[in-house]
C-alpha cells in the first residue's frame, strides 16, 4: 500500500514504487479528465490535469537530462526511465538510542549494521537530581550518536565510490549531529534532500527503508473549488 502524508497548505504526498510510476500517472490523468500539459525541468516534473489538479515530483538521484520544457499531454517517460535505473544506495537511519546503516541495491539490503543504546527519557524532577540526570542523559546521547557515526564510517566510507546515492532517515537533529563528524561531512553532503520518516531503526525498518529509498514521492494537489 502506498504511503500518504498530508502537505502543508493542502494536498498530499504519495510514495510510489518505480515500477508503478507510469501506471500511477496514467490513472491520475484518467481520473482528472486527462493530462493537459507536463512541465519537465532538470529537478522537477509537474503534470497539470485538465480539471486543474496537479501531480509533481522533485527528481531524485540527480537531474533529468535534456530536453526540458513544457510538453502537451502526459510526458513522464524520461522521469520513469530515470527512477527505474538500478542504483546502489547508502542508507543512514538514526534516532537517539538506535541506528541502522546499510548498503542497498535495487531496494534490497546487501550489507548492514544495526545497534541500540540506552538513552534515558527526560527527568521531571527538579534541583540537583535533575541536573545530574541531564548530564547522564547527555553522555548517553553522545555515546549513542558516536556509535552511529562509527557505524556509518565503518560501513559506508569504504564503499563511497560505489554508491550512487545516500538516503537518510530518522530524527533530523540526530542526523545533523552526524554531519559535525569530520569523517562523514563529504559523504552526508551527497545525501538526498528527502529524509525518510522512520520509527526506531531496526533491521526490519532498514529493509523497508531500502524499498522506500527508491520510491518516488508525488505531490498531489486537487483543483481549487470556488
Amino acid at each position: 500500500m502506498s504511503r500518504i502524508r498530508q502537505l502543508a497548505g493542502g494536498g498530499r504526498a504519495v510514495e510510489v514504487a518505480p515500477e508503478r510510476l507510469a501506471g500511477w500517472f496514467d490513472r491520475f490523468a484518467a481520473s482528472h479528465g486527462g493530462a493537459a500539459r507536463t512541465v519537465v525541468r532538470a529537478q522537477r516534473v509537474e503534470v497539470h490535469a485538465a480539471d486543474g489538479a496537479s501531480a509533481a515530483v522533485d527528481v531524485p538521484f540527480g537531474p533529468l537530462p535534456p530536453p526540458h520544457g513544457e510538453q502537451p499531454g502526459l510526458a513522464v517517460r524520461a522521469l520513469v526511465e530515470h527512477v527505474n535505473r538500478p542504483r546502489r544506495i547508502g542508507l543512514v537511519l538514526v534516532r537517539l538510542g538506535a541506528h541502522s546503516v546499510g548498503i542497498a541495491y535495487g531496494g534490497e539490503v546487501e550489507q548492514s549494521a544495526t545497534d541500540r543504546h540506552l538513552v534515558h527519557g527526560r527527568n521531571k524532577a527538579g534541583g540537583w537530581s535533575q541536573q545530574r540526570f541531564a548530564r547522564r542523559r547527555a553522555g548517553q546521547s553522545r555515546r549513542s550518536l558516536d556509535a552511529a557515526a562509527d557505524a556509518v564510517a565503518r560501513l559506508l566510507l569504504p564503499a563511497r565510490d560505489r554508491l550512487d546515492a545516500v538516503v537518510l532517515g530518522g530524527d533530523r537533529h540526530a542526523l545533523e549531529a552526524l554531519r559535525t563528524d569530520s569523517r562523514l561531512a563529504e559523504l552526508l553532503a551527497r545525501a538526498e534532500a528527502r529524509v525518510l520518516d522512520v520509527p526506531e531503526p531496526r533491521r526490519a525498518v532498514l529493509d523497508d527503508a531500502a524499498r522506500r529509498a527508491v520510491a518516488v514521492e508525488i505531490e498531489v494537489r486537487e483543483a481549487d473549488r470556488v
